[in-house]
């Protein structure tokens, strides 16, 4: 998935003005797989014995999916940019983000949580690096 999201970003024929495209490309990735993450870590809740007890882990799984998803495709559009809409979703991810790791985090027996919490961790970080490149 890297090379397809830097491929898109060196062909983008309009100037991406001052923006670190490194950081970009490494927040659009972080993102798509955080969503996965979290869509893969719901479904296997849903697949625990104790279902009933993970309810908010699978809700915030589902929030955090989705706005991951949103992000990056916000991220991937430059067409009509504005840099404070960027701002506010990368924030918004960011907190989600922060949310479902330490949601997950507290799920220590159960691995797919361990492994969604180390994803949203990343995405987290991610979105923060590019929101200080932004300035």
């Amino acid at each position: 998935m890297a090379a397809v999201v830097r491929e898109m970003l060196n062909t983008y024929p309009a100037d991406l003005g001052d923006v670190d495209r490194e950081a970009l490309a490494k927040c659009i990735e972080e993102c798509m797989a955080c969503a996965q993450s979290c869509t893969a870590c719901a479904d296997a809740c849903l697949s625990e014995d104790k279902v009933g007890e993970l309810t908010k882990c699978i809700r915030t799984n589902w929030d955090c999916a989705d706005i991951c998803t949103t992000t990056a495709a916000a991220l991937s559009r430059h067409t009509g940019y504005d840099a404070n809409i960027t701002r506010a979703i990368l924030q918004a991810c960011a907190t989600v983000c922060k949310a479902c790791g330490d949601e997950c985090a507290g799920h220590s027996g159960m691995e797919h949580c361990q492994i969604c919490a180390d994803r949203c961790r990343r995405c987290e970080q991610a979105c923060n690096e590019l929101l200080a490149k932004l300035g």
